[in-house]
């Protein structure tokens, strides 16, 4: 395979965000300057998947005590995805770093499932699409409320949770398994295309579906719903010296909060991302444009917050998580005991 694709082999060159730092995998890691570069780029990795995986499962147990995980059922899906983006990282990150000989079935397999990045960018992509599903869901339920009402059933959300993690493995076996190699015991992940047009053609592909399409949806989405809120916001403020109604309003304000918790994500998404993906699209179109290992090395790092970060934006916007959160600080929790024992 290598013989008769010898130009795709000797030039290592980014195809997807996911795998753009993967210049070389396994024992290939051998030489001071790459493998310096190559071993903090994992431990970045490490520890920021460590702690978005510490974060989110924080958020699905919050999810889960303040019995949110029924009423939305796709946030408690994207958390879920992230949880498990997050624990393939850290297991992949572990192999890399053990520098493993890649020798038989096994290391055949430990180069398709984990050095590719299979499993974790089949999370990473079903997280995208379900994104898009809660955008939609969001856009629906606000501007087509009446419509929704009769039609949007719970067997549907749970079918689009079901779609986003099949759509995430199929996408990503499709894209890794004719395209990886083992070569000399090193994993060469989605380096042998058929040609330039095709590799140049899956990132096309890949920049469109998973930033720029997505990314207008959701705009599309967030912006019709920012408007109908506003105008919601004005009626209600005209109609209050005549009385309001307070379970309204209060639904009114979780509502609110919801989507500004999922703007703040998407909106965390597409900065965090954006240098990333535009840099793999114009590296594909353009072989001669390089950034260096220490560019590379800070695109991937602002890339890798996105999974840290955004569970931190539900603790904070999400009202039922945060409270629950709060309930486990240990001190919160001894200040609050004299204020319990007077009120009783």
């Amino acid at each position: 395979m290598a013989s008769k694709q010898g130009s795709t082999f000797e030039d290592l060159t980014e195809t997807t965000p996911v795998e753009v730092d993967h210049q070389t995998t396994g024992s290939s890691m051998t030489s001071s300057s790459s493998r310096g570069v190559g071993y903090y780029s994992q431990c970045i990795a490490l520890i920021v998947a460590i702690v978005g995986g510490t974060a989110n499962g924080l958020v699905l147990y919050a999810m889960a005590v303040s019995k949110q995980h029924k009423k939305h059922v796709l946030i408690f899906n994207q958390n879920a995805l992230d949880l498990v983006n997050c624990v393939f990282v850290i297991v992949q990150c572990s192999v890399r770093m053990s520098n493993i000989d890649l020798d038989g079935t096994l290391g055949y397999w430990l180069c398709m499932l984990l050095l590719s990045d299979l499993c974790s960018w089949g999370a990473y992509v079903g997280s995208m699409i379900n994104l898009t599903a809660i955008s939609i869901e969001r856009y629906l339920k606000i501007i087509h409320h009446v419509w929704a009402k009769k039609n949007l059933h719970n067997w549907m959300i749970y079918s689009t949770v079901a779609f986003v993690w099949i759509c995430g493995l199929v996408i990503t076996v499709a894209a890794v398994f004719p395209t990886t190699a083992v070569v000399n015991g090193v994993c060469f992940a989605r380096r042998f295309y058929k040609s330039v047009m095709a590799q140049k053609a899956f990132s096309v592909w890949n920049f469109l579906s998973f930033y720029a399409i997505i990314l207008f949806i959701w705009v599309f989405c967030y912006g019709k719903i920012l408007i109908i809120i506003r105008h919601q916001a004005h009626v209600m403020t005209a109609h209050s010296g005549q009385g309001s109604n307070t379970t309204q309003n209060q639904s009114n304000k979780i509502q609110t909060n919801v989507i500004k918790t999922m703007i703040l994500v998407c909106g965390l998404y597409a900065i965090t991302w954006a240098p990333t993906y535009i840099y793999s699209l114009l590296r594909n179109l353009h072989s001669k444009l390089s950034i260096g290992h220490n560019g590379l090395f800070a695109v991937l790092s602002i890339g890798r917050l996105y999974i840290c970060i955004n569970p931190f934006i539900y603790v904070t916007k999400f009202d039922p998580v945060k409270r629950v959160l709060l309930g486990l600080i240990p001190c919160k929790n001894s200040m609050q005991a004299p204020e319990i024992i007077v009120n009783t």
